[in-house]
């Protein structure tokens, strides 16, 4: 059973390993006091449980505003759907595990890559970016543990 990941550095190997597994990704971009993103949350780790196939993040623009901060999110849910770090979908959905559902099985291996803004098709490698330094900062030695060996 998948579930839904963050970009947190308690998601970043469980993210690490996911993007590498996975050909597809699928990013809901969202914020905290959006009560639609709230009640959409529910429907995303439903088709995230789902779907074993495709790594799925739940990025809050405001939180993780490092990594989404320069993408124009005009209104929630967004989704950003990637094939092997090609942007395939990208834009507000309806707040509907169905909608959603019937999009993610409509882009197959064949969907065309489409353009966007470069802060859009950065993602996946700003993800897998994020991943890699959390996991250098949790198995890099405190200074205080490298002084004692």
């Amino acid at each position: 059973m998948t579930r839904v990941l963050s970009a947190s550095q308690a998601d970043a190997p469980a993210l690490r390993r996911a993007l590498s597994a996975n050909p597809f990704l699928v990013v809901g971009l969202c914020a905290a006091w959006c009560d639609t993103c709230t009640a959409f949350r529910h429907g995303f780790e439903a088709l995230a449980s789902a779907r074993d196939d495709v790594t799925f993040v739940w990025l809050d623009i405001e939180d993780d505003a490092d990594l989404a901060g320069d993408i124009d999110v005009e209104n929630f849910p967004t989704i950003a759907v990637f094939n092997e770090g090609r942007l395939v979908h990208f834009g507000i959905s309806l707040p509907q595990q169905a909608i959603v559902g019937r999009l993610l099985s409509s882009l197959s291996d064949g969907a065309r890559t489409i353009s966007a803004d470069p802060a859009v098709v950065a993602l996946p490698a700003r993800l897998a970016a994020r991943a890699q330094g959390a996991a250098r900062v949790v198995s890099s030695p405190s200074p205080s543990n490298a002084d004692t060996n």
